[in-house]
This record gives structure tokens, sequence and C-alpha cells, in this order.
């Protein structure tokens, strides 16, 4: 608790990455009416998968910070001497990360849908699935931060690492908001993110923990 209240006070004082990240989310989002033209149709089709992707590539921002900065200055080695454990210290990490960077992105996000024309009765099911997806993404990116961590070129390999992991969710939460524009039912597809997110919630912490073990060896 007392590094997810630490992390949380560093988010603070660098509110400028979490602000990068909300921006990222709404510039790449409004590129694609650009791209696309602006059908409304063309555009409430593609939206689901617009937020999707945009809060995915978002969220990766962060996440060479997540680590690096602390296993620089030696904070990551002092912290694992005093007897921290490394599961424990990575959860508290990938939480701050999703308090300070998967919450503001959801809320984001709703507004990034309303201009795509996603109807606002669907809205409700969509962000759910973000909340889910987000913590999902926090697991999974912090995972990739601590196992990148100390490698060469770990800012390459982190995405490269992350994204490939991320795809289940990715299509779940995707597919749960297109059944709300289709008129089908989102459950099947909330309870398998939710059920990709509960496995990833003991799993991650432990394989970043290795990671950090290594690092610090």
């Amino acid at each position: 608790m007392a590094v997810l209240r630490f992390e949380l006070r560093q988010a603070v004082r660098h509110a400028a990455d979490t602000l990068g990240a909300v921006l990222f989310l709404l510039l790449a989002g409004a590129l694609f009416p650009l791209a696309l033209g602006p059908s409304p149709d063309l555009l409430r089709r593609m939206a689901p998968g617009i937020l999707w992707v945009c809060a995915l590539l978002a969220a990766l921002l962060p996440l060479d910070r997540l680590f690096g900065a602390d296993g620089e200055d030696g904070t990551l080695d002092q912290l694992l001497l005093a007897g921290l454990p490394p599961a424990g210290l990575a959860l508290a990490k990938m939480a701050a990360h999703w308090l300070s960077t998967g919450l503001p992105i959801l809320l984001a996000a709703g507004p990034l849908g309303m201009m795509l024309g996603f109807p606002a009765a669907g809205l409700p099911v969509t962000l759910g699935g973000l909340l889910m997806g987000g913590l999902c993404l926090s697991l999974l990116g912090g995972m990739g931060a601590g196992i990148v961590l100390g490698a060469r070129r770990g800012g390459i390999l982190l995405p490269l690492l992350v994204l490939p992991l991320a795809t289940p969710a990715l299509i779940f939460g995707a597919a749960a908001s297109d059944a709300v524009l289709s008129g089908a039912s989102p459950t099947a597809d909330l309870l398998l993110l939710g059920a990709f997110t509960a496995a990833a919630l003991p799993l991650a912490p432990l394989a970043a923990a290795a990671g950090l073990r290594a690092a610090a060896g």
C-alpha cells in the first residue's frame, strides 16, 4: 500500500504522462474520420474497434517508466533488499498504472465514442468493458515492463511483447460493444473478458516478479 500511495503521488507529480496518454487517445481517434470519410454509418460500425485500439495504444505510452526509472536510480534494488515481495511490488505498480492512466483513458473514451456516433445507450457496456479491459492492459503491460527491464532496446521490445498478449482482451471487448450495435447480448463477450482479466490478475505479477529478480540480480 505504501508503494501504491507513492506511485500515485508520483503520477500526480508527473501528470504530463497521463495527459499525454489521454490526448493520444483523442487525437488517434479523431484521425479515423479523416481517413475513413465522414460517413456516420461507417464510423458507427467501426467505433468499438477504434475505441479499443486507441485505448490499447494509449495505455502503452507510460509503461516504459513503470519500472525503468526505479531500476536506473537503484530504488528497485533497495525495495527488494528491504524484503518487499517482488510480486507485491509489481502488483502495486500495475494498480497505480491503472488508476493513473487506465481510468483517465476510460473517462476520455466516452466523449470519443459519442464523437464517432456510438449510440449513448450502448456506452455503459463499452465503458464497462473498458473498465475490465483497462485493468487487463495494465496487468499485461506491467508484466511486459518487468520482463524487459534491463534488456537492451527494452522500449522497442515492450510493445512487441504486450500487443499480442492483449489481443484476446481487444477481441472480447470490441465484440461486446459490437453486439450492442447489432442488438445482440454482450454478456458472453463480457464474461470472457472478465475471465481473461481474472486469469491475468495472479499470473501477470508473478511473471513480472521473475523479471524484476533477474534485473536486480
